[in-house]
């Protein structure tokens, strides 16, 4: 295994992680092995990723010392958090620290931090445009993210950015799909009007992540991937056509969205905000031809919905 490079992947149990090893583990140059953190190695997802070939390994982000275990050894490490699992963009930041210290001190050749953009350098905490939340946030799952690039660049490891995209599987996993109104209709609310929501499908974000790591002259940069970029209208037009059923699109005002009460509504009005008002950039930093060298077999929205329309609840 010595002339293989061993690329470390925290999360390897989640939409991320598990789709960059299972890209690894099927990659026929034999150049990369695939170590698979995860805080509970007997997981069913853990023993899956191991029966592909991956060597599973237990570490928590939460401990500083067992990361650095987890990296020893390694050429590359994708670094990742779970912001819905605490709602603490703070914690999310510590994280961070912990993974980037502890990705230096292994003296890893290449990490990729998944990351996005700190809106607060578009919208400032004196910008009343959108409430700010938690004290010191516009948008905390991504602020969060955004701030702790800096860290990465602190500890001194060889880092890629790497700006993601709203998850298409947010509408399984997330609530995020249609909804039947009071007429027995189905309603895709986002409150995007009729701009353009950059997506991908989350297991193509792991097949990025092994593109940027065959790629060392990405690291120092910051990069973007998106696999399409759709309204609204055309996210319903197009789920309704391959339910063949009628599925409206709804954009609320951004203060309604705020305020519907479920976990987090604040912080994802405030995001999708965040990516109506600043469309041009928001869309622009997401060149769809980048992200396709990086993973040819990326998916638009239309192959996406093809393959997973009756994994939506439609309520």
């Amino acid at each position: 295994m010595s002339d293989k490079q061993v690329i470390a992947v925290v999360g390897a149990t989640g939409a991320q992680g598990g789709g960059l090893v299972r890209a690894i583990t099927a990659d026929k140059s034999g150049r990369y092995v695939a170590r698979a953190i995860t805080r509970d190695k007997n997981s069913d997802k853990a023993k899956a990723l191991a029966a592909l070939g991956a060597e599973v390994v237990v570490a928590d982000v939460d401990d500083e010392a067992s990361l650095r275990r987890a990296f020893e050894g390694c050429y590359g490490a994708f670094c990742v958090t779970f912001f819905w699992a605490h709602f603490s963009a703070d914690k999310e930041i510590a994280e961070a620290g912990a993974m980037a210290r502890a990705a230096k001190d292994a003296g890893v050749k290449h990490v990729i931090w998944s990351t996005l953009e700190d809106t607060r350098r578009f919208v400032p905490l004196s910008d009343n445009r959108m409430p700010t939340l938690h004290g010191k946030y516009k948008v905390p799952h991504y602020d969060g993210k955004g701030e702790a690039n800096q860290l990465f660049v602190d500890a001194g490891v060889p880092t890629t950015m790497l700006n993601t995209s709203f998850y298409w599987e947010n509408m399984i996993y997330f609530g995020v799909g249609p909804k039947k109104g009071p007429d027995g209709v189905l309603t895709l609310t986002l409150p995007m009007g009729d701009k353009k929501l950059p997506g991908v499908a989350s297991e193509d974000i792991g097949k990025c992540a092994f593109g940027v790591f065959k790629r060392p002259e990405l690291i120092g940069k910051s990069v973007w991937i998106a696999g399409d970029h759709v309204t609204g209208a055309d996210m319903a037009k197009e789920l309704g056509t391959a339910l063949g059923k009628e599925i409206r699109y709804f954009s609320p005002p951004f203060e309604v969205y705020r305020g519907y009460g479920f976990p987090g509504a604040d912080d994802l009005g405030n995001m999708f905000q965040f990516k109506h008002d600043f469309n041009d950039y928001y869309v622009g930093a997401r060149d769809l031809s980048f992200a396709r060298a990086l993973n040819p077999e990326l998916q638009d929205y239309k192959t996406w919905v093809a393959a997973n329309k009756h994994r939506i609840p439609l309520e």
